[in-house]
């Protein structure tokens, strides 16, 4: 599902997102209601680089003049100030400063002598064991079951994160990454034990960015335990495990930011001339927990450890329009809730054509009640389709499904993306500019269609 452009490529593999700002989706069979493309999804790891320490010493409170012939109290204040100045710049200048000050004022063998130096001390305290639910005990919990996944076409080379679903090697990934290996491309996995094995793709879904790869000849790995997205509350604490910029093992934690965020992302069949490209959008679970490229694929999970989420996407402060250069994690993370794509994960292991739910209609942003209320405005309704069935007309204004807020086109077509084929939800219409009602809609299925 992302639109390769390798001649600006970076080798990023956490997807960028697109800008806000489209304002038309079509939301039927024959269009692709999402926004603009990401970014390349790879990049290669770049060497560690780290900062400088600064040390900051405190000023020492000079002692009260004595009569020992040193220099007076307006001299010393003003030596102490320049050392002060000294101690600023590192700890070392700032110590000399200081020997300085000593110097200037005298050698006065009446004055008690200072204490005796010290150095550290070395211990050998027994590691205390990770308290219950903490990130430390969700680490050594998850991280056997979180791999490295690496991929590589004829133009372009990059990794990703992938979770362990099954004991013999099945293992869940986001379909930008695993799409690279396509086309005649190469993928292997780096399990948390060190060891390494070559890896096929076992089916892909572009349309919620997911794929199953298979590890080759492997057994009794530790499949991760899936949780239920449902159940997560906007500022629970939450851990993304995977390998940013190729740092394989990496684990940072943080909170919920918000829930149902809707999130257009691109995305791609994995052929070198980017063709076959769609979007994908779907409502994601907004986190400040940093995802990096190299993330996508990897998992977000509870203090449970359980999986709540597929890292997908980020937003950094380089983005011009959600995706215009890489960049690193600025505190905007996206990940799929696992609850909407579980489905479509087992349709993908046993080897069936996926489906999503749709409703049969295209649309626009829209407002109402003199611009009080904005949502999705229906411009066409699909002969025969559930919205048809549900009496929608042109002109109508979506504002909610369920209790769920929309805001616009690509808020109502994430928040369907976020149900199944068959069931049944409620809109909250507004016809005329100040009519309200609510209909019920049974969803459709695009019976596997790539578009909806």
């Amino acid at each position: 599902m992302t639109e390769w452009h390798p001649e600006n490529d970076d080798n990023d593999d956490t997807e960028r997102l697109p800008d806000a700002a489209s304002t038309r989706h079509r939301y039927d069979e024959g269009a692709t209601p999402f926004g603009q493309p990401a970014q390349p999804p790879y990049r290669e790891p770049d060497p560690a680089h780290f900062g400088g320490l600064g040390f900051h010493d405190q000023p020492t409170r000079p002692e009260p003049p004595r009569r020992t012939g040193r220099p007076g109290s307006a001299v010393i204040a003003g030596i102490l100030a320049g050392a002060l100045v000294v101690g600023g710049v590192a700890g070392l200048a700032g110590a000399a400063g200081f020997t300085l000050v000593d110097n200037l004022a005298g050698n006065d063998t009446t004055t008690t002598s200072a204490a005796p130096a010290t150095s550290s001390s070395v211990v050998n305290r027994k590691d205390a064991a990770p308290d219950a639910d903490s990130v430390e005990q969700v680490a050594a919990q998850v991280l056997p079951s979180v791999v490295k996944i690496n991929v590589q076409n004829s133009q372009e080379q990059g990794s990703g994160s992938g979770i362990v679903i099954s004991s013999d090697g099945e293992i869940l990934t986001n379909n930008h990454v695993a799409s690279v290996a396509g086309q005649g491309g190469r993928m292997t996995v780096n399990f948390n034990d060190g060891s390494a094995k070559k890896a096929t793709i076992v089916g892909t879904d572009p349309v919620t960015d997911l794929a199953v790869i298979k590890a080759q000849g492997v057994s009794g790995l530790r499949p991760a335990t899936i949780g239920k997205s449902a159940q997560i509350d906007v500022g629970e604490n939450v851990v993304a495990i995977g390998s940013p910029f190729g740092l394989e093992a990496t684990v940072t934690s943080g909170i919920v930011s918000a829930l149902n965020r809707p999130v257009s992302v691109g995305s791609t069949d994995g052929s070198p001339s980017g063709q076959g490209s769609q979007d994908t959008t779907y409502p994601a679970i907004q986190t400040d927990a940093a995802i990096n490229p190299g993330n996508s694929g990897g998992p977000l999970v509870d203090l449970n450890g359980d999986v709540v989420g597929i890292n997908s996407s980020i937003r950094t402060a380089s983005d011009s329009s959600l995706g215009s250069s890489p960049g690193g994690s600025i505190g905007l993370g996206f990940a799929i809730p696992i609850d909407n794509v579980w489905p479509v994960v087992q349709q993908l292991r046993n080897g069936q054509t996926p489906t999503h739910a749709k409703m049969g209609v295209s649309v626009n942003n829209a407002s109402s009640n003199g611009g009080l209320l904005s949502g999705a405005g229906v411009e066409a309704v699909n002969q025969g389709s559930a919205a048809e069935q549900a009496g929608l007309k042109n002109g109508d204004v979506i504002t909610k499904v369920d209790d769920q807020i929309i805001t616009g086109s690509e808020s109502l077509v994430a928040t369907i993306r976020g149900h199944r084929p068959g069931q049944t939800v409620t809109l909250t219409v507004v016809s005329g500019g100040d009519h309200t009602r609510t209909v019920d809609v049974t969803l459709d299925s695009d019976k596997g269609s790539p578009r909806s």
